[in-house]
């Protein structure tokens, strides 16, 4: 049976728990009476929990040092084995985050900073974040009388999908729900032509079946749901959904659908290992790299961009200061960057032959 009478939410977020309240607007004396309270009533009994499961919890002498004891009193570092974590009190919300550093981190600064901190954690490490907050959860919706566990976002695509979770075909519908430009009604909503036009030409409409290049360029196929402007989900699987442009999307199955449609990807990866083997001056690797990108013996250009100062990187996917990571490219294939009439359209954009700057190298 609850003993306080506390209103507020729970809900949980990437490897996280959040604790949110909603208090009447007041002065400046009792908005930090009502602080006190909730710090007292609430933080402080997420702490024991969080001890009670085996944690250690501290005050990091460091934040103690750099913004001193009163701040630090709403911070606590906490950590059980690998899993580490940050229990955070900040006006009328408390939040739990937790992560891990042993496995799949990609941001320098560590695994606090990644997307998708519970697909990245290994299996034992995300159960134990799962019974965590599932404990801490309970143990606040028991003793707080108006805690309730919130499950929906206000915006449908934050909600969780997943084994336990929503369906692919449940999330849409919620993401329809909250959407300002449908209002959970897709009937009344009017697609227009230009966004429901196919890579090969015909009109799309809702549920219909579709195939697509996925990331890797695999030939993927399901079934095609509105988004907005011009962009569709497309559903794969129970639980699978995919973001995907009508330009790329085809209402018939592309030929040899086994093939992949990943030239772009490989190119890249190709030109990569060439500036490597080139900066690690392994010349006999750079020049067999040299004649698996460009087999014909024709010259090769990179294009500068004079604004940015950089180079183009590889198909024009961003920029570098050092030309052995710039992109090379054939004549054909600098398209628009070719000079008209003797003149350049773009005249921020250079370009400068791969012959001239190997010489001056």
């Amino acid at each position: 049976m609850a003993e306080i009478d506390r209103s507020g939410r729970v809900s949980f977020g990437d490897a996280s728990l959040s604790v949110w309240e909603d208090p009447e607007r007041r002065g400046l004396s009792a908005r930090r009476e009502y602080e006190i309270g909730f710090k007292r009533q609430v933080f402080k009994r997420i702490v024991q929990q969080i001890n009670r499961l085996g944690w250690s919890v501290e005050v990091p002498a460091d934040m103690i040092e750099q913004y001193g004891r009163s701040f630090a009193q709403g911070y606590r570092y906490c950590r059980k084995g690998d899993l580490q974590g940050s229990l955070e009190f900040s006006g009328r919300c408390i939040k739990l985050e937790m992560w891990q550093g042993v496995a799949n981190v990609e941001n320098p600064n560590g695994g606090r900073y990644d997307f998708g901190k519970e697909q990245r954690m290994p299996y034992l490490l995300k159960l134990e974040m799962e019974r965590t907050r599932r404990r801490i959860r309970g143990y606040l919706c028991n003793v707080f009388s108006g805690y309730a566990f919130q499950t929906d976002r206000n915006d449908g695509r934050l909600n969780k999908r997943g084994p336990g979770n929503l369906t692919a075909l449940e999330w849409i519908d919620g993401c329809y729900q909250t959407s300002f430009h449908f209002k959970g009604d897709t009937t009344s909503y009017e697609i227009s032509d230009y966004n429901r036009k196919s890579a090969d030409g015909s009109t799309l409409s809702h549920g219909q079946r579709v195939w697509f290049a996925d990331y890797k360029g695999r030939i993927c196929a399901g079934a095609a749901y509105y988004n907005i402007n011009n962009m569709w989900w497309v559903v794969t699987g129970k639980y699978d959904v995919s973001n995907q442009s009508s330009s790329s999307l085809y209402s018939v199955c592309p030929e040899n659908p086994k093939q992949k449609r990943n030239g772009g990807l490989r190119r890249k990866r190709l030109e990569s290992d060439l500036s490597k083997a080139v900066k690690s001056m392994d010349f006999v690797r750079a020049h067999k790299l040299k004649e698996i990108l460009f087999p014909a013996d024709e010259p090769l250009f990179m294009v500068y961009h004079k604004g940015h100062n950089c180079y183009h990187r590889s198909n024009f996917c961003g920029y570098t200061k050092d030309s052995v990571d710039a992109g090379r490219f054939t004549w054909e294939e600098l398209g628009p960057f070719r000079p008209k009439d003797g003149a350049f359209e773009d005249y921020l954009s250079e370009i400068v032959p791969v012959d001239l700057e190997t010489k001056a190298a």
